[in-house]
């Protein structure tokens, strides 16, 4: 069959008015005086005449004279991207629903790229004008729920399929994953970010980029960094400490960028330590690039920023999605003087370098026809790896085919595949909870479901409740607004618990970007609905002597210590993606056995977790600034450190079998060289088939510097045991991975004293540990003196 030619229909480029900055970013650019200041006519024909026999892009050989060959305006032009359809322009995409394209240069041989979103799958507009095509792609479980399978494995056949789908519909790159640190649970985008760890978060973003590239098309790891908020993202300082930023939100990237080497880095919309991150040189060039070894190009995100000429000088290549008004800006500054040409090249030449690499520089004749069967059956299996088994009093969970099951609650009709924003996925369908357990057999009380449907009709049939368009587009999916959970009669659940075998309660919650979740019923705390609803049917069916199961299909912690002694099992199913439905009755079913762990902590209530007095900021009601007073105390750092016990602590999930963990060793012996080996053997003590994940964490000595309780350096999953079989994993450590920051230095530090490896089943479930010492302070690895914060604060300690 001939591969259909990639269309290259490209009309002049249409003005991409500054209107467009505002209506994301609330940003604005003073050009007023730079106006005056652009050639005239006659002055800009005379800087873009051009020679006949200009040289042409062919590989890395040829990029110095291309740039050499480049005119003022063309170099002005190539470092800005060409607008987005829809905001204040209609740029010539042939893949619609791309939200960035770069300036072509075709007398050099410079090609126009495409990209597009985002974190759980390719995200374009699944139809085209005039077309009959359509253009669906797969919606695979946010990153949250990856992060849980602990499977490195199984994220990077994610990211090979999703890189699949770029390249077959004519992209160049994609724009995630995104690792950025879920410091607060009320973030609205925690569910595109992997966890509270930089271990875990950097680990799973290695292995996504590893496997889009694997493709030979680019992925972006994002929003560099500190993005842990959507309140006034645009603006909102972050204000945190150089250790900090080392150990907690730099480490994943660092992780990222030395393990995968993605072509594209993304910097975030805030300011960091009163610094724009776009605008930040010692972020960008000093951080990454000098003590990173970072060798890709660094794009904006979407209107980030507010001064082209500082990003320029930053080392923040390429401005997206762009406008003339910026390449006019940054034209006038070199002429001017106030940037130097060479600067341009420096950053072009970043461009460059992966423009080479590109799928569209290479001709790649993209086929438009992915194989989106194969890749749901992906995002199935990791969907159900990624679940984690929360409670399971006396196993109500697997439920026997044979059982019939009553099912209460909206989503198991209104299922959530995903979060929104430019995190969703316009994918074909999505497999409802209800229509994944009828899918495999079992017998579900339809009397109950068509009350649900009928209500949940009714509802959407009015204005209020309609689903529409998202406000930003109809790209970016669609706004669904929440519906009040059915009421539910007394007598409809004690004629519902009489008739089934028991009740499964579906509990959803949405979020994305743009808006941060609020300690309200109906968000982070269940409604009064959701509470009836759980007390009601809890009771009815204990009192025939039934279980209670309770499926959460949320992006994000909610709520669960005031309710949880109610029902006898918890299911966390995260947003699974578009097999949402099935995925859920693989693991109800006992087809999988969950092995999903928790990669952020459930909180017993939200004033446990550290940032709850600073999230979002000050002041509070339109926060400029966010102090990260916790310091590196994030997550189960602090609970474990301060004693603080969690509802689900890091790390926990259980089984439908028993795992036991031991013999854990230190091959070295006692005294750390430079690297040490961890050893432990798993043993499935149980009689079904299964998968442990083993945690290994360190707990360091107080020296100069101050440490947490524990900190995860390493972690690993089983293959598939049988009972009573058993796997020895290893792990080795080097001294940078046992080191902490020391801002006096400068440097990575492995200070003196007696570590303790402990190795377990959670942060607080540990099976075994083993000790080292370290003789004498070792530093480890010397960086810049960058990024320390301008103001004082208090910082947390023990």
């Amino acid at each position: 069959m001939l591969k259909r030619l990639r269309k290259k229909k490209r009309s002049k480029l249409l003005a991409f008015t500054l209107t467009s900055s505002l209506l994301l970013s609330g940003l604005t650019f003073d050009i007023a005086s730079a106006q005056s200041q652009i050639p005239s006519t006659q002055q800009q024909n005379q800087t873009t005449t051009v020679q006949t026999t200009a040289p042409y892009l062919t590989d890395a050989a040829s990029i110095d004279k291309v740039i050499q060959a480049m005119t003022l305006e063309e170099k002005a032009k190539f470092v800005v991207g060409v607008g987005m359809p829809g905001f204040g322009g209609m740029p010539p995409f042939e893949v619609t629903g791309a939200v960035g394209g770069t300036f072509g240069i075709p007398r050099l041989g410079i090609p126009e790229l495409r990209f597009a979103d985002g974190p759980a799958g390719l995200r374009i507009r699944p139809t085209r004008p005039g077309q009959t095509q359509n253009y669906y792609t797969t919606a695979f479980p946010i990153a949250t729920s990856l992060a849980s399978t602990w499977d490195t494995e199984t994220v990077e056949a994610i990211g090979k399929a999703q890189g699949n789908e770029v390249k077959e519909y004519g992209v160049d790159m994609l724009l995630a994953p995104a690792l950025n640190i879920h410091r607060n649970p009320l973030n609205g985008r925690n569910f595109e970010y992997y966890s509270e760890d930089p271990l875990i978060a950097g680990k799973m973003a290695a292995a996504m980029v590893n496997g889009v590239q694997s493709n030979g098309v680019g992925a972006t790891i994002k929003h560099f960094v500190a993005n842990n908020q959507e309140t006034n993202r645009n603006s909102i300082d972050t204000v945190v400490s150089e250790r900090a930023l080392r150990e907690i939100y730099l480490k994943g990237f660092e992780i990222a960028v030395k393990e995968s080497h993605p072509w594209s880095v993304m910097s975030s919309y805030n300011k960091l330590n009163g610094t724009y991150t776009s605008q930040s040189a010692d972020l960008l060039t000093t951080v990454l690039r000098k003590d990173w070894g970072y060798t890709g190009f660094v794009m904006t995100d979407w209107f980030g920023g507010d001064n082209p000429v500082e990003q320029m000088k930053a080392q923040n290549d390429m401005i997206m999605p762009g406008s003339a008004g910026q390449s006019d800006l940054i034209k006038v500054a070199v002429s001017s003087g106030k940037i130097e040409e060479k600067v341009l090249d420096r950053n072009i030449k970043n461009i460059l370098q992966i423009v080479i690499q590109t799928p569209e520089f290479k001709k790649y004749q993209n086929s438009d026809k992915p194989d989106l069967a194969a890749h749901a059956q992906t995002a199935r299996k990791a969907a159900a790896e990624g679940m984690v088994l929360l409670k399971n009093d006396n196993m109500p969970l697997p439920i026997s085919k044979d059982k019939k099951i009553t099912l209460f609650g909206n989503t198991q009709i209104e299922t959530v595949k995903g979060g929104t924003g430019s995190g969703d996925v316009n994918a074909a369908y999505t497999i409802s909870i209800a229509d994944g357990l009828k899918s495999a057999g079992y017998q579900l009380n339809q009397t109950v479901f068509q009350e649900y449907k009928t209500y949940i009709d009714t509802l959407r049939s009015q204005d209020q409740y309609k689903i529409k368009p998202s406000p930003w587009g109809e790209d970016f999916g669609k706004s669904i607004p929440a519906i009040p959970e059915k009421p539910l009669a007394d007598n409809e659940i004690a004629a519902a618990s009489k008739e089934t075998d028991i009740g499964v309660i579906v509990i959803g919650r949405n979020s994305g970007e743009g808006v941060d979740r609020k300690v309200e019923k109906g968000d982070y705390l269940l409604s009064d609905a959701e509470q009836d609803m759980i007390s009601k049917v809890s009771a009815q069916y204990h009192k025939q002597g039934k279980k209670v199961a309770v499926i959460l299909n949320i992006g994000g912690p909610v709520e669960v210590a005031g309710w949880r002694d109610k029902v006898d099992s918890i299911l966390l199913a995260w947003q699974p993606g578009q097999e949402a439905g099935y995925a859920v009755a693989d693991v109800i079913s006992g087809k999988v056995n969950p092995s999903g762990k928790l990669a952020t902590t459930f909180p017993e209530k939200y004033s446990d977790v550290a940032s709850a007095n600073s999230f979002p900021g000050t002041p509070a009601n339109n926060p400029t600034q966010v102090i990260y007073n916790e310091d590196i105390y994030v997550g189960y750092r602090y609970n474990t450190t301060f004693n603080v016990k969690p509802a689900y602590e890091f790390g926990y999930g259980l089984s439908y079998t028993d795992f036991d963990i031991s013999h854990v060793n230190i091959s070295e012996g006692k005294k750390f060289k430079d690297t040490l080996k961890v050893s432990a053997m798993v043993e499935n003590t149980g009689e079904l088939p299964g998968r442990e994940v083993v945690q290994v964490y360190v707990s360091a000595p107080d020296g100069k510097l101050e440490k947490p309780s524990i900190e995860l350096k390493a972690f690993g999953k089983t293959k598939e045991l049988k009972a009573h079989q058993r796997e020895l994993l290893q792990f080795d450590l080097n001294a940078k991975d046992l080191a902490s920051f020391d801002e006096e230095k400068n440097a990575w530090v492995l200070e003196k004293g007696t570590y303790t490896i402990k190795v377990g089943a959670s942060s607080d479930d540990i099976k075994g540990a083993a000790t080292f010492t370290v003789d004498r302070d070792m530093i480890v690895e010397k960086v810049n003196d960058v990024l320390s914060p301008t103001v004082d604060f208090e910082r947390l300690a023990k």
